[in-house]
């Protein structure tokens, strides 16, 4: 059983991770706008791994005898200076979500609630790729700047990025 103060911290995570959905979805908007498809592609493909996220918290809650609060969502922004800005704010964000993960395992710690531990363990090591890849593509648009073709190739890379939710040993 989950004690209050980590049902507590959970079902906020729940929150963070559908608020990423959303952040990532206003991204997409943006990107569809600006007509860089393959970019769009990208974020949706991003949406889809936070509600996957999202619904791991959800499941764990449920998992360990506690019921899930749902708290609303802000608004996201549909609108950014560049590409790479709006990239920006997805690496910073996901430098967020990893503080707050990071919060969460040293909850689990401080509650001796062990059982946490592996779930959250998953998650930081997912942080890691998902700090990763915001960085790799921040830094790809940096090398391409002023040049369209790069930028036309990029924006063709992006649109291969598939989702496919991770084997069921290293999801539970």
């Amino acid at each position: 059983m989950l004690s209050p103060k980590m049902k507590k911290a959970y079902n906020e995570q729940i929150q963070h991770e559908l608020y990423s959905a959303y952040v990532y979805l206003g991204m997409a908007a943006y990107f569809e706008s600006s007509n860089l498809p393959g970019f769009a592609h990208w974020m949706r493909i991003q949406v889809q791994e936070e509600l996957f996220h999202a619904s791991k918290f959800f499941d764990f809650v449920y998992e360990r005898d506690a019921d899930v609060e749902l708290f609303a969502i802000d608004k996201p922004s549909v609108e950014y200076e560049s590409p790479l800005a709006a990239f920006e704010a997805a690496l910073a964000h996901e430098r967020f979500i990893s503080s707050k993960i990071h919060d969460l395992y040293a909850l689990s710690m401080d509650e001796k609630d062990f059982a946490s531990q592996p779930l959250l363990h998953w998650f930081i090591e997912e942080q890691v790729e998902e700090e990763a890849s915001a960085k790799e593509i921040v830094d790809q648009l940096n090398l391409v700047a002023g040049s369209k073709m790069g930028f036309y190739m990029l924006d063709k890379q992006m649109a291969a990025r598939i989702f496919t939710p991770p084997a069921a040993e290293g999801a539970e």
